[in-house]
């Protein structure tokens, strides 16, 4: 699936949609260059699933818990990560279990110890707004952004 973003809450917009298929035990990822909106995307998500507080990047700490509604989520950004054996350093193996949701921001970073994706996201800039293309790779995957195409 395939979208143009021209704004800011257009691509908040598309983050509560998705919000709405996400089930425990997903694993999300959000590519692309500095700049292009993922903690954005992020942000929607979140108000997506009724979390009203403040969703900041979780670059510096690495990862951001939020507890919202019936799940937990752990949003992840494997920006500074300079080998992917980096992830099983830092102890969050555990955090990508089948009662929590996964957002992972520069997931590349850490490609050879995450579990694989249900969706990934992809995003970059074009021209004032934000190109953005959603793929499901798993049967959970599928369910979640079905509705997207609606």
């Amino acid at each position: 699936m395939s979208r143009y973003l021209a704004t800011e809450a257009d691509t908040l917009a598309l983050g509560a949609e998705l919000a709405r298929g996400l089930q425990p035990g997903m694993v999300v990822y959000l590519a692309g260059d500095l700049g292009t909106g993922k903690t954005t995307f992020a942000r929607g998500l979140l108000r997506g699933l009724g979390y009203a507080g403040k969703v900041k990047s979780p670059t510096f700490n690495l990862v951001e818990l939020y507890k919202v509604s019936r799940l937990y989520l752990y949003h992840f950004d494997f920006y500074r990560f300079d080998d992917p054996r980096e992830l099983a350093d830092a102890g969050f193996r555990e955090y990508f279990n089948p009662d929590s949701v996964c957002l992972v921001e520069w997931p590349e970073k850490a490609a050879a110890g995450l579990p694989a994706a249900d969706v990934r996201v992809s995003m970059r800039v074009a021209g004032t707004g934000r190109q953005v293309e959603i793929f499901a790779d798993t049967e959970a995957g599928r369910s979640c952004v079905a509705h997207l195409e609606h």
